[in-house]
């Protein structure tokens, strides 16, 4: 089977480490089953696995841990986590496929039987093979962890993220009003078209304080992620892509009653609402590009230079 996996790490060219070509087909244990993939979505977490820094089984690291195709044939959605032990230290929902070998950027994927899930009639492969991590994480940033409800405010930092544009299609679904930021003006006016009533440049006084703040950014946002949420808000953070020490205003946080939330992929029951959130409402992920496995490398270099609006895709095979 042809695959895009990790041949090699570059902390300094992550891109240069994706390799495409044939491998072994994996064998079935008991329990699990061959999905025929048919399209797959890249994530920061790859680039971590390219770069060496997360974790990675011996032998050959298939990459991906989104992906959509078909199973007995039916189109099935991939839920991107292994069932993981609860301890002090690791919350039970925290490994994905790729973590232990089983990405998904090949033409078969070996997931457990219970991972799959119908995907949603409205959506190509490609749109479905977005849902699996960043709108997982999205959603149970929002619900789970914030518990948004309809006539609320949202402050999405670094709109054009998988995150970032999964979080505002879901809170502008629920009844929310969505504000964006971002350094471009191009992806501004690009989440403005797609429902947010307002969209800031970086560090941009809101024009009334909100009471959910999604970050994914880190350090470049955080200050302003406190400054803009109200008194008893909340802030639910999921990932630094600008580093991973920011400085806390803890006199506003206290003074506020502000809840700083950390936030982490999402259950099996968080996944099969979120497809039928998804469903009820016809949403579709916002997709940047669909490009042939064999150019994957191209997708991890534009996920890198911070250009993509929406979800970076693979067509398999």
């Amino acid at each position: 089977m042809r695959a895009a996996y990790v041949g090699g790490s570059s902390a300094t060219d992550p891109a240069s480490a994706v390799e495409v070509g044939e491998l072994p087909t994996p064998s079935v244990p008991e329990g699990w089953a061959a999905v025929e993939m048919r399209a797959g979505a890249l994530n920061m977490h790859d680039v971590w696995m390219l770069r060496g820094v997360a974790r990675q089984p011996d032998g050959v690291h298939v990459l991906g841990s989104d992906g959509a195709g078909v199973y007995d044939g039916r189109e099935v959605v991939v839920y991107p986590v292994l069932p993981g032990r609860v301890t002090s230290k690791v919350v039970a929902h925290a490994t994905l496929v790729s973590d232990l070998g089983h990405g998904l950027l090949a033409e078969t994927a070996v997931v457990p039987v219970g991972s799959l899930v119908p995907k949603p009639a409205h959506l190509s492969m490609a749109e479905a093979a977005c849902l699996p991590t960043a709108w997982l994480t999205a959603y149970r940033m929002l619900f789970t962890r914030a518990g948004l409800h309809a006539g609320q405010t949202v402050l999405v930092q670094g709109a054009g993220g998988g995150v970032a544009t999964a979080a505002a299609a879901l809170a502008t679904a629920a009844g929310a009003e969505v504000l964006v930021t971002s350094r471009s003006a191009e992806k501004r006016e690009r989440a403005l078209a797609a429902g947010a009533r307002l969209a800031l440049a970086p560090g941009e006084r809101v024009p009334d304080l909100v009471d959910v703040v999604v970050e994914t950014v880190g350090p470049a946002t955080f200050e302003h992620s406190v400054l803009s949420t109200r008194a008893g808000g909340a802030i639910v953070t999921c990932g630094a892509s600008t580093g991973f020490v920011a400085e806390l205003d803890l006199a506003r946080l206290f003074a506020r009653e502000i809840s700083v939330h950390g936030s982490t992929m999402g259950t099996l029951e968080e996944f099969r609402a979120l497809l039928g959130l998804v469903e009820e409402h016809r949403i579709t992920p916002v997709v940047d590009s669909v490009v042939p496995l064999a150019e994957v490398r191209g997708q991890v270099e534009r996920m890198l230079a911070g250009t993509a609006f929406g979800k970076l895709c693979v067509s398999i095979p």
